[in-house]
Order: structure tokens, then C-alpha cells, then sequence
């Protein structure tokens, strides 16, 4: 069995913002991943701040009473710009997929998961992400 130094162990931020899903943390760890799960954006992107993840799973909360973005995502999404490699996860409403599809136009996604979003679901997505060639 061989072991992996602390850089070769995959980087995971989940952003739990309003929740409604499982808690996936035994399938991160189980997964091998380092993961570090904060409750807003701020905190996310100060942990951004500290180190870049290899993934980051992530609700999509469409608000329509923001003026300058359409969810909690834009901002993330504007600062992962400059780091293409960081495969984002969005899980979603499925009643707000069309809101969605405008910050898909805008910045790509690794993958979206509608709820209800099952481990099983999650561990496919993550194993993909996981994938050199992903």
C-alpha cells in the first residue's frame, strides 16, 4: 500500500450554506480527501486565501435581491478564474437549473447535482474529479 505525502493528498472545500443534503464528510475522508467544510462564502474564500483546493463542492443559491450577481457563486467563481484546475461541484434546486445555466454561460462547472443529491451520486462525481484526465 503506499502512502501519500501531504502534497499528493487531494484538497476539498465544501461550502455548506443552507444545506438540505447529506453530510458527505465520511465519503470526502473515505475518498482520501483533505477536507476543510466552512458554512458561507466568506469563510470560503478566506480559506482561499490560505490554499487553493483541488476540488470544492458548493451549493448554487440563486438570490434575485442582489444587483451586481444572480448567487452566492460569482464571487468564487470570478476568483477561481485564475486557477482552472479547481474542479467545482455545485449541487442545486432543480427549479432554479435556468438560473443556473446563465452562470454556467459564464463559468464552468466540473459537474452540478440536482437534490436531491444521493453519496452514491456524490462518490461518482468525485471519482471523476479524482481522474488525471478529468
Amino acid at each position: 500500500m503506499s502512502t501519500l505525502t501531504p502534497a499528493q493528498v487531494p484538497r476539498l472545500l465544501a461550502i455548506i450554506e443552507l444545506g438540505g443534503y447529506p453530510n458527505f464528510s465520511p465519503l470526502y475522508r473515505r475518498l482520501g480527501f483533505d477536507a476543510e467544510l466552512v458554512s458561507s462564502q466568506r469563510k470560503a474564500q478566506a480559506a482561499l486565501k490560505r490554499q487553493i483546493p483541488d476540488v470544492i463542492v458548493a451549493e448554487y443559491n440563486f438570490q434575485s435581491d442582489f444587483r451586481d450577481r444572480t448567487s452566492n457563486l460569482e464571487t468564487l467563481m470570478a476568483r477561481l478564474q485564475r486557477h482552472p484546475e479547481v474542479r467545482v461541484i455545485a449541487i442545486y434546486q432543480p427549479d432554479h437549473r435556468h438560473k443556473l445555466e446563465l452562470l454556467l454561460a459564464r463559468f464552468p462547472l466540473f459537474a452540478t447535482l440536482p437534490l436531491p443529491v444521493s453519496e452514491a451520486e456524490m462518490e461518482t462525481c468525485l471519482q471523476r474529479a479524482l481522474a488525471p484526465d478529468a
